[in-house]
């Protein structure tokens, strides 16, 4: 094993020892205040590790490890932001006996959200994307009230949906390759060929589609972003849903034109990309505010890939990682905002939070010379000049739109007392994020992807980024006369409305589903479950051979 390979052995085993000492109900104690220790292996192997590989021995499954430049990107990212809200976690957690509990779940999502850019064969991508998607679970329901636990299972219906589809997809890529071979890149070469193609690209864009979430499956968004505490909604909204993100990537025969789907992408892309801001404006809540951007946000993304599968342009899974990279940095650092504006007071709101979220909310809207300029710059490669594009312009004009409506919204959410100072261990992961948004965007832009500053300050570039974001503050400012006539959505939307219409046989079945949920939360009997589902899910895998 080369030195990159222990590097990603290192970001796998650190989350997992701590898990592993959990055991001890002495050391489960300790394990909030070390929460920013666990992603640091995985920052070193984004940053060092590119390229390494890493093979387990045939008792461990044979599961295969690799790092490419797009994973890089999103393990680097994810990693700070897992540093920072592990850090915001920590003094969160200082006061609560009952802070054990969440580091479990915490380590677990961890674990997983590091593992899935770094798998590089079928059984290992699914193992660790089933962890990162069950786990999260725990974090959502974290305070126990109906309502969250009522939006964890939401969450948990749907993930186990997606991963159905996934599971059947994979089942079927690996009856294509020839040999003794799992590995990712074999059974992505088989797919254009295959005479299941069109049934795994389907089952792929519904089960990533889901993860990411794409309309209609988006509706566990806001449910889970609102009800999982501060930094479990920043790691999830940033990091965690870029589990879907890389599937794609890594998926999806991106070096082979294939149009249909490709376009069928786009379009399910560009309705979540609008989707999500006309909702969005109507919600009062900013961290559901913030999960309705993210449907947004992960709409255009898939409108990027889809471009590039129409076409056949492998460097789109590049652009994507790039952009998806920036939008884990924003969308942490916002949710991270909503929590320190909580418990500020509002004379020192604009310089703590307000003045900060206002750059970073920009930026996520493609303001000039921001890192998310730099990641539009670099997405309108594959996206190309034509209608798509102008529609993705237009998006950029309604994330402005959103992002303005945020910040009236955080504006209005501060601590009672106007003096209230937030403490230092929780603003400055904030105020680090935030800066993180700005100068990581431009740094990956000048050296992983080549960029140039003269391409950035062009007057066409400039002019570009400017004028969808000057629509979008012209279309904020109308939105500020008529905001009390629009509709009132609750939050969750089409879930909402499901939901409301079943409260006689939710009721019905509350005793058996609080029992039920008691014991799924202790953590040893959640480890031991999430275990089982792993070695279940593996054979069946096998047996797909």
């Amino acid at each position: 094993m080369n030195a990159a390979g222990t590097l990603l052995g290192a970001a796998l085993a650190l989350p997992l020892a701590m898990l592993l000492a959990c055991l001890s109900s002495r050391l489960r104690t300790k394990m909030p205040a070390l929460l920013a220790i666990a992603p640091v292996p995985a920052l070193a192997a984004a940053l060092l590790g590119s390229g390494g590989t890493l093979a387990l021995p045939q008792m461990l499954l044979l599961l295969r490890f690799t790092l490419d430049v797009p994973g890089a990107l999103l393990l680097g990212v994810a990693a700070l932001l897992w540093i920072a809200a592990g850090i915001y976690a920590s003094a969160w957690l200082q006061d609560r006996p009952d802070g054990g509990r969440f580091v479990v779940w915490w380590l677990l999502t961890l674990s997983g959200s590091i593992g899935v850019f770094i798998a590089a064969d079928l059984v290992s991508f699914y193992l660790v994307f089933s962890m990162v998607s069950l786990a999260a679970y725990g974090l959502i329901v974290d305070d126990g009230t109906p309502r969250a636990r009522r939006n964890g299972l939401i969450y948990v219906a749907l993930a186990l949906l997606g991963e159905a589809f996934l599971l059947m997809a994979f089942v079927l890529l690996a009856q294509g390759i020839a040999g003794d071979s799992l590995l990712i890149r074999d059974a992505v070469a088989t797919l254009p060929t295959s005479p299941w193609r069109a049934s795994i690209l389907i089952l792929l864009i519904l089960g990533f589609g889901a993860k990411i979430g794409l309309v209609p499956f988006h509706v566990w968004m806001p449910l889970a972003y609102r009800a999982a505490p501060i930094p479990a909604a920043a790691v999830l909204s940033g990091a965690a849903v870029k589990a879907g993100v890389i599937g794609l990537i890594r998926f999806l025969p991106l070096n082979v034109a294939t149009p249909g789907w490709g376009e069928a992408l786009v379009v399910a892309g560009l309705f979540s990309a609008f989707y999500g801001v006309a909702i969005g404006i109507t919600q009062r809540n900013p961290k559901t505010v913030l999960a309705y951007s993210s449907v947004s946000q992960m709409g255009v993304i898939g409108t990027v890939l889809g471009m590039g599968l129409a076409v056949g342009d492998g460097d789109a899974a590049l652009s994507v990682g790039f952009y998806a990279a920036h939008h884990t940095l924003a969308k942490g650092a916002l949710f991270l905002a909503v929590g320190v504006a909580q418990i500020t007071g509002a004379r020192r709101l604009w310089p703590v939070v307000l003045l900060p979220a206002t750059i970073v909310s920009l930026g996520l809207a493609g303001f000039p010379l921001t890192g998310g300029a730099l990641a539009k710059l670099v997405v309108k490669v594959p996206v190309g000049d034509g209608i798509v594009g102008t529609f993705m312009s237009l998006s950029s004009a309604g994330t402005t739109l959103l992002m303005l409506h945020f910040l009236c919204r955080l504006a209005v959410s501060s601590a009672a007392s106007a003096t209230s100072t937030v403490p230092a261990r929780l603003a400055l992961p904030w105020l680090a994020m935030a800066l993180a948004c700005v100068v990581v965007p431009w740094a990956i832009y000048l050296t992983v992807m080549d960029g140039s500053i003269a391409d950035v300050v062009a007057r066409a570039t400039l002019w570009g980024a400017f004028w969808p974001c000057l629509l979008g503050g012209a279309l904020a400012i109308g939105l500020r006369r008529v905001g009390g006539r629009l509709p009132r959505v609750p939050d969750g939307d089409i879930a909402g409305v499901v939901v409301a219409g079943a409260t006689r046989f939710a009721r019905a079945m509350g005793v058996l589903l609080e029992r039920l949920d008691e014991v799924l939360r202790q953590w040893p009997v959640a480890g031991v479950a999430l275990v089982g589902v792993a070695v279940v899910l593996t054979a069946l895998m096998l047996t797909g051979r």
